[in-house]
């Protein structure tokens, strides 16, 4: 690897660890444990998609088992944070989804980051944005891939 490219590299892990942190700093500022603050991103990510998550796929996208996807999810009710919804079709299956209040609560925690990396944005040129989103869009490709051959089980 050239000097470049593992610089490149090391910024990586450094956004990691630094954005690891700030979910640390989030979570506790909540009362959460980190699991929980992953649950309810997933939540959040899910329905901005337009795709309510079950508390089984909620458990597949966090890596928890079922018995602890329910523990997290009922902090996460407590706490008013996220809210289960029956299906009207098959009362079997529940979505999850998130409460007003609790997305006020990540909007005030994360409302200052996002003005900041809008400012950080506003220096580059469509063409090099183009580039980094193609570049970050490749590089969580391949994470999701490999994390995914990781928990694959053996054949």
């Amino acid at each position: 690897m050239t000097g470049e490219r593992e610089h490149l590299v090391q910024l990586l892990q450094d956004y990691a660890d630094e954005a690891g942190r700030l979910g640390h700093t989030f979570a506790a500022g909540q009362g959460l444990h980190r699991t929980d603050a992953a649950a309810l991103l997933a939540v959040l990510r899910a329905e901005r998609e337009g795709d309510a998550l079950t508390p089984g796929r909620l458990g597949e996208e966090v890596g928890l088992s079922s018995g602890a996807t329910t523990a997290a999810v009922d902090r996460l009710e407590r706490l008013g944070h996220v809210h289960r919804v029956r299906d009207d079709a098959d009362r079997r299956r529940v979505t999850l989804h998130h409460d007003p209040a609790g997305a006020e609560v990540g909007r005030a925690f994360f409302g200052p980051l996002a003005a900041r990396l809008d400012a950080v944005l506003a220096g580059y040129t469509p063409a090099e944005l183009a580039v980094v989103h193609r570049f970050l869009t490749d590089v969580v490709t391949s994470v999701a891939e490999h994390r995914a051959e990781m928990t694959e089980p053996p054949q």
